[in-house]
C-alpha cells in the first residue's frame, strides 16, 4: 500500500525539514517489511488568491489532483478525531490488509481544507484542540505514521 502525505506549504531547509526527513526515512525502513511502500510527500504551494474561498478551492483542487483512485483519505482537521497511536495503527493495518491501493493524509493550508475533501475523508484526524503551525503538524503526522508502522511490526519504539 502506498502511504502519501499531501501538504499545502513547503518546509524550508533547517531543523523542521531534517526532523521530517528522519521520520520519513525511519518509516521507509520498517514499512517495507510490512507491505507499505516508501512514504511519499507532496508539497503544494499556497494559493496566492486574495479571497479565502478561492484559496481553499484552488488548494483543494491541487490536493485532489494528487489523490490516487480508490485511496483512503485521512484529513488532518481541527474537527477530526483525537486518535491514540494504537488506533491509528489498527486503521493503517486494516486498510493494508484490505489491499487498499493507497492511504493519503492531507494537510490543508492556513484557511483549512476544502469541504469536498473533508467530505471524502474516511477519517478526520486532529492533534488536540490546540492550533499548531503547519510545519509542526507535518512532523507530528510523520512521527505518528512511523509509530503506527512500529506498532504493526511489534518494534519496541511504542510503549504502552
Amino acid at each position: 500500500m502506498r502511504v502519501i502525505v499531501i501538504a499545502i506549504g513547503r518546509l524550508k531547509q533547517g531543523p523542521e525539514r531534517e526532523l521530517a526527513e528522519r521520520y520519513r526515512a525511519r518509516f521507509d525502513d520498517i514499512g517495507r517489511k510490512l507491505g507499505l511502500r516508501a512514504l511519499e510527500i507532496h508539497e503544494i504551494a499556497e494559493s496566492r488568491s486574495g479571497e479565502t474561498r478561492t484559496r481553499i478551492a484552488e488548494e483543494g483542487a491541487a490536493i485532489a489532483a494528487l489523490v490516487p483512485e480508490r485511496a483512503i483519505l485521512m484529513a488532518l482537521d481541527e474537527r477530526g478525531d483525537n486518535l491514540d497511536s494504537v488506533t491509528l495503527a489498527r486503521h493503517v493495518g486494516r486498510w493494508r490488509d484490505e489491499a487498499m491501493p493507497a492511504l493519503v493524509f492531507v494537510i490543508g493550508g492556513a484557511d483549512g481544507l476544502a469541504p469536498e475533501l473533508r467530505g471524502k475523508a474516511k477519517l478526520g484526524l486532529a492533534f488536540g484542540k490546540a492550533t499548531w503551525p503547519h510545519q509542526m503538524v507535518r512532523i507530528m503526522l510523520l512521527e505518528q505514521i512511523y509509530r503506527a508502522a512500529t506498532i504493526l511490526s511489534g518494534h519496541p519504539y511504542h510503549r504502552v
